[in-house]
């Protein structure tokens, strides 16, 4: 991995029974960020518990959270989950008709703001808003569920964005998520992304969430080079 590369660990395939451990275990390994999934049951199929999963995720987790909201109407929402703990808080472009504002609030509240785009949406739509953003969220699946598989589609769009952001000057990180293992990372590194959200392939692992983060790691660092 180069020095820039970021490994983000999604607990959405995590224990939660042993939820503490496992985020330890990926830390002690090597991922430098925990990725937390926010739903609501509407904007896509599945719910996943709000506030109250950050909060015991930031109790837990020494390295920043990377909380990404699959939520209709973010804009109501954004403070809650500032407050219980979210570094980098990260909203889909398709939820908002006025996502400029969402973006620039949350940035006044502190912590890094992200704009997500479905397999669907046009690299192009985010191009009003970049100078807005420290990170652009490239979905790699349909959003929902954990464990799907890796859409390859996509990878034009990454380059596209990466492109974009070089055009514009911005140091804004380039994450993908979805489908991402050792098997897959090699071209979304070469597509141009610099950070990459796992959950199956680290905390369904067969040797437990270290060997999968490390596994992960080594991955990245091949495809680099």
């Amino acid at each position: 991995m180069e020095a820039n590369d970021i490994v983000s660990a999604s607990i959405l395939s995590a224990d939660f029974g042993h939820l503490a451990d496992d985020i330890k275990a990926a830390e002690d390994a090597g991922a430098d960020w925990i990725h937390v999934d926010i739903m609501d049951g509407h904007f896509v199929p599945q719910i996943a518990l709000g506030p109250v999963l950050v909060r015991a995720c930031r109790k837990a987790a020494k390295v920043p959270l990377d909380v990404h909201l699959m939520v209709d109407d973010p804009g109501n929402r954004l403070e809650t989950y500032v407050d219980a703990g979210a570094d980098w808080l990260s909203v889909q472009i398709e939820t908002s008709p006025h996502i400029d504002r969402v973006l620039r609030r949350i940035r006044e509240l502190g912590a890094h703001p992200g704009i997500v785009l479905n397999p669907g949406t046009p690299a192009d739509s985010i191009q009003e808003v970049i100078d807005l953003v420290d990170l652009v969220l490239v979905m790699t699946v349909n959003p929902g569920y954990s464990g799907q598989s890796f859409l390859a589609s996509v990878m034009r769009k990454i380059g596209d964005i990466r492109s974009m952001l070089d055009a514009a000057g911005s140091s804004a990180r380039l994450e993908v998520d979805g489908g991402i293992s050792p098997a897959t990372v090699a071209q979304v590194v070469q597509a141009g992304a610099d950070t990459f959200v796992a959950a199956s392939a680290i905390f369904k692992h067969g040797d437990g969430p270290a060997a999968g983060t490390r596994e992960l790691i080594e991955a990245i660092r091949v495809a680099r080079g």
